[in-house]
């Protein structure tokens, strides 16, 4: 296996036993992103060659001088473009910040930094993480490693293609709505969205600011581990971020969890589910049943109303924060003459795609007079029936399993005049964020032609460790997360 197919954990592991350097890395990496990048399109803003030299060979000096190195010292990590860094542009694929440069990292960046990772480029995305394909990026549409007349999901494709395509080890996303559970399934990787207020939102910039959650795609549970120990934890800047301590994923990844009682929700089971998905999850489960797990029948009751409260909750937090961008407080202004309203919208015209100004429109409608308590409200109602579900259902079980998403990739521009056939690629996993729960997918299959099926886990609060244990017992018993396409 070459250098860019091992895992951030083995790219360590070679450093620390002068197998490897930072350089050599790092220089494999570009190389692979050079020829792979005009055919995927995973970046938004492709790594620099020079910066990301000149950084590793900063590590190599650190470890050569026997100073202490970070958990990620040498790995290269992709950061979604909805991420602040410093001196480096970040748009999140809009023409509207297409100039922006922040004066600041954001919370995860700066972890990165701090463990030594080295940070490799901004990744594509749908616009403002308004989608579910990744094609709704201003500029490009990214393209699955499996199959490049394929979409790799969204909103974070770029830094799940970019993994799955090994143009990087690892990499950051978000998660709104199934962002980054979703296009892990596709891209047959390993994603998880973090229990809301688990990881610092200082410095993403927002979509759904009650919905939002940084988390990690990687190879292989124990990178999510790793990941997770990196970016977990308390700051002080963000008035969401909870003050939990972060358990030591790492060292208890591989510790199975005894009595294991896994709960299966029939309202994942039902119309609409891809019968190839339903059969790899259900082998899944199975597989489980082997390693000693006992199979509990949970419902889910609300879950069939939560996509529908996520596209009122969503858009009206969307509608909020995203006002902002005007053309005179933040964002592209339009050359056009004329008043303050005429200046206010056609900024916002040139600079919004129409995935972002459906949404905002539907946000403002649901927000305005007269309407808010028929929507907004009732949707926050329902928001919270499905929280009770949850905490029914984790009274009963470790864990809810189920599928990822309903179908395999589909092609690019099959769903693009429909955009409610897109809104239900995330029909199985926007109850998680409206409940604040961890979720993960990983790998658990193939379609005969293919493609990648992910099964989803879901925890309660705060149970990541828990969630990754039980993860790594399933990736422990098979390989599915040791495949990968040829790019």
């Amino acid at each position: 296996m070459s250098l860019i197919e091992k895992t951030a954990a083995e790219l360590v592991a070679l450093q620390n036993a002068g197998q490897a350097s930072a350089l050599e890395i790092a220089d494999a990496f570009l190389a692979a992103s050079a020829v792979r990048e005009p055919k995927l399109k995973s970046f938004m803003l492709p790594p620099d060659p020079d910066a990301v030299r000149t950084h590793a060979k900063a590590i190599d000096a650190k470890r050569a001088a026997k100073a202490p190195l970070g958990k990620l010292a040498g790995v290269p990590v992709a950061v979604k473009d909805v991420l602040c860094t410093k001196g480096v542009r970040t748009t999140c694929s809009s023409k509207i910040l297409e100039h922006f440069v922040p004066p600041y990292d954001a919370h995860t960046v700066e972890r990165l930094h701090a463990e030594d990772a080295i940070v490799f480029g901004k990744t594509n995305m749908d616009e403002f993480a308004m989608g579910s394909s990744t094609e709704n990026s201003a500029y490009q549409v990214t393209r699955n490693p499996w199959d490049t007349d394929r979409i790799p999901g969204g909103s974070s494709g770029g830094s799940a293609a970019c993994v799955a395509g090994c143009q990087a080890p690892v990499s950051l996303g978000t998660d709104t709505g199934g962002s980054i559970r979703q296009p892990a399934a596709l891209c047959g990787i390993v994603g998880m969205k973090p229990t809301y207020g688990r990881v610092s939102r200082y410095g993403l910039i927002a979509f759904a600011s009650s919905l939002d959650q940084v988390g990690p795609f990687t190879h292989d549970v124990t990178d999510c581990a790793l990941m997770m120990e990196a970016i977990a934890g308390h700051d002080g800047r963000d008035s969401t971020s909870v003050n939990e301590p972060v358990p030591a994923y790492t060292k208890t990844v591989n510790d199975p969890v005894k009595g294991l009682r896994i709960g299966v929700p029939k309202e994942f089971f039902g119309q609409g589910l891809d019968p190839e998905i339903e059969a790899s999850v259900r082998a899944a489960l199975d597989e489980y049943k082997k390693l000693g797990a006992t199979l509990v029948d949970v419902s889910l009751p609300h879950s069939p109303y939560a996509l529908a409260a996520y596209y009122i909750v969503a858009p009206a937090e969307a509608s909020s924060n995203l006002a902002r961008f005007d053309g005179m407080h933040y964002g592209h202004r339009t050359a056009k003459k004329g008043d303050l309203i005429a200046t206010y919208s056609k900024s916002r015209g040139e600079g919004f795609g129409p995935e972002v100004q459906r949404r905002i429109i539907l946000g403002t409608y649901v927000l305005s007079s007269g309407y808010k308590d028929a929507y907004y409200v009732k949707a926050l109602k329902v928001r919270r029936l499905v929280k009770k579900d949850f905490d029914e259902a984790f009274a009963s079980c470790d864990v809810v399993m189920g599928p990822t998403t309903p179908t395999a990739a589909f092609k690019a521009g099959e769903k693009s005049d429909d955009p409610l056939a897109l809104y239900l690629s995330d029909v199985y996993t926007v109850s998680c964020n409206l409940a604040g729960i961890p979720g993960l997918s990983m790998p658990c299959g193939f379609t005969k032609t293919g493609l990648p099926i992910g099964l989803q886990l879901l925890g309660a609060p705060f149970a990541e460790e828990k969630l990754l244990r039980i993860a790594r017992m399933y990736e422990a018993a098979t390989d599915w997360h040791t495949k990968r396409p040829k790019v």
